[in-house]
């Protein structure tokens, strides 16, 4: 599975960016998708995740109430919407998936690494939040 991140780019801490994901040649609608971040000279980090059908999400605490994931099966596409974004959220941000999986993974309640529970990554989108 080939995953295509697009809509990274510059913007004024307290501004918005929306994210998308999509599947080069293939269908995602019936995957979860998780989306991750990883800032320079700090680890990837977990941001949230999404279910098949978009009913069920999870987002990591940092994230509550400023990032909205979605999901259009008819578009093939998952979005992150982020609100509100600060400084330090600075990083490149990765969809990734797992085709056997329809219901999304958390990783803290999982062992494995990232890599283990959501195997398929994009090459991820720059996002630059400045102060």
């Amino acid at each position: 599975v080939e995953l295509v991140e697009t809509g990274g780019g510059s913007v004024q801490a307290g501004g918005s960016l929306r994210l998308s994901c999509t599947a080069s040649g293939r269908t995602l609608n019936t995957y979860a998708v998780g989306w991750f971040r990883q800032a320079q000279e700090k680890e990837r980090e977990f941001v949230g995740a999404i279910g098949h059908h978009g009913i069920i999400v999870y987002y990591h605490d940092s994230v509550k109430g400023r990032f909205t994931i979605s999901r259009d099966n008819a578009k093939n596409t998952v979005f992150l919407q982020m609100n509100s974004l600060k400084p330090e959220e600075t990083a490149t941000y990765y969809c990734a998936t797992d085709p056997r999986r329809e219901l999304p993974i958390v990783p803290e309640f999982y062992s494995g690494t990232y890599s283990d529970l959501y195997p398929y990554w994009g090459q991820g989108t720059r996002v630059t939040v400045s102060s």
